[in-house]
């Protein structure tokens, strides 16, 4: 973080002195200015709701140029790791800086292998759920309890501890999320085995059963871990936000990512994905998509548009442009091309990236509509989508949260309010209210 040699002058009109706040220069991005001592010497607050004007912290694990379409974690391209790298050296790279080599990579991937198993009591656990109990409520649940595990790793003031605790979770995610669809559905838990690839480990979780051996296909687990790259990290979006605000508090990092899963539970967050397919769901054929786009025109009929355009990406999502190709894959291996609800969504997406109402209005298909098309292809239920969102975030999450930790200039979250409810008040005896 660079000192600018330009400051900036915040003037009053009631004859108050201005006051000048130093400028930041990132590496890329945005200058900023340090209004930390603003209330400390002129006893005003900013007011910024949602923070959109805010920077709450530097960074330097995620850059996103919404204008341009550019994300990078760490610098790289998200379009080159999701071709040249898997999603376990996406997670290195985030944690660590830098890409691994072969043999950090090989030590990274072993560690994290033997740490997928989860307490055999956490078996009990589940059970206190009722079998309907939406997947994202019982990972809140379930990874909020691993504080009570595993608390051999909770000094956050460790970097050891930090480091276990950090592969724990990356671990023991798709561990958690497997045992919550198995046991939606009736299930017998599935183990992990230590001799298959983090995305293979988890569609065995997911869709083996005793009765017979799980066949990993190539083209699918592929198709997964493009998903849990794309998803890895996004910058300080809501959860992420919500992970470090838990986190400023010293709260342990197994309380913080629960917090994060239950942010991104939200649909305007993670659910966007969830929402995009009940979307083709409800259109139902082909034959329904003009009388669907003429309602999302008009303005009255509340019909949105659900996976099409994005709110920091203004062009297009680096992102969809690599699922969709992961969608065109699968949906071929799969035979899936003229599956009616695929034909619709195809259907859909030649519509807006055509129709001058969509691509004026930048409505381009987002990564939450092909995300979901695969995954709905893959066999995961539109209810788990979510949760397959956390388990690919979790990395984020996590290296978001040790960078907090790290931070010498990281101060317990505490936002100020603009107050405008009732000044002091008498408080009467109840026979005279």
């Amino acid at each position: 973080m660079n000192t600018s040699d330009n400051k900036a002058t915040l003037s009053f009109s009631d004859g108050s002195p201005s006051v000048d706040f130093p400028i930041y220069k990132g590496t890329v991005g945005p200058d900023v200015i340090d209004i930390r001592k603003l209330y400390a010497g002129t006893g005003k607050f900013t007011y910024d709701p949602g923070f959109m004007s805010t920077a709450a912290c530097n960074s330097s694990i995620t850059y996103i140029d919404g204008d341009k379409g550019e994300l990078l974690y760490r610098g790289y391209p998200i379009e080159q790791l999701a071709v040249n790298a898997d999603f376990m050296e996406s997670c290195y790279l985030l944690l660590n800086g830098e890409l691994p080599n072969a043999e950090q990579k090989a030590t990274f991937v072993d560690t994290v292998t033997k740490h997928t198993m989860v307490h055999e009591q956490m078996q009990f656990f589940f059970r206190g759920f009722r079998r309907d109990a939406h997947p994202m409520s019982v990972l809140v649940g379930t990874v909020g309890a691993l504080a009570s595990f595993y608390h051999d790793s909770l000094d956050i003031n460790d970097a050891k501890h930090r480091e276990v605790s950090a592969i724990r979770l990356i671990a023991k995610m798709p561990t958690l999320v497997a045992m919550a669809y198995k046991y939606s559905i009736g299930q017998p838990f599935v183990y992990p085995r230590n001799d298959l690839s983090y995305s293979a480990n988890f569609m065995r979780m997911m869709f083996g059963n005793p009765c017979e051996e799980y066949k990993v296909n190539d083209v699918l687990v592929r198709a997964l871990d493009r998903i849990l790259i794309l998803h890895a990290d996004h910058e300080q979006n809501a959860s992420t936000s919500t992970v470090r605000l838990a986190g400023s508090s010293g709260a342990n990092p197994f309380a913080c990512i629960a917090a994060g899963i239950a942010c991104l539970w939200g649909p305007a967050h993670g659910g966007a994905n969830e929402a995009a397919l009940n979307m083709l769901k409800e259109i139902g054929t082909v034959e329904n998509i003009p009388a669907f786009i003429a309602q999302v025109k008009d303005k009255n009929s509340g019909v949105k548009l659900m996976g099409f355009g994005h709110r920091v990406y203004k062009n297009f999502d680096p992102r969809a442009k690599l699922m969709r190709e992961t969608c065109y894959e699968v949906l071929e291996e799969l035979g899936l091309q003229d599956d009616p609800l695929f034909k619709l969504a195809m259907e859909l997406e030649k519509i807006a990236l055509n129709d001058e109402y969509f691509v004026s209005r930048k409505l381009y298909p987002n990564v939450d509509f092909y995300s979901g098309i695969v995954q709905s292809a893959l066999g995961i239920p539109v209810s788990l989508f979510t949760g397959i969102f956390a388990m690919a975030r979790t990395i984020g999450w996590i290296a978001q949260w040790n960078e907090m930790i790290a931070d010498p200039e990281q101060k317990i979250g505490r936002p100020r309010q603009l107050f405008v409810g009732s000044t002091t008040r008498e408080v009467k005896p109840l026979d005279q209210r």
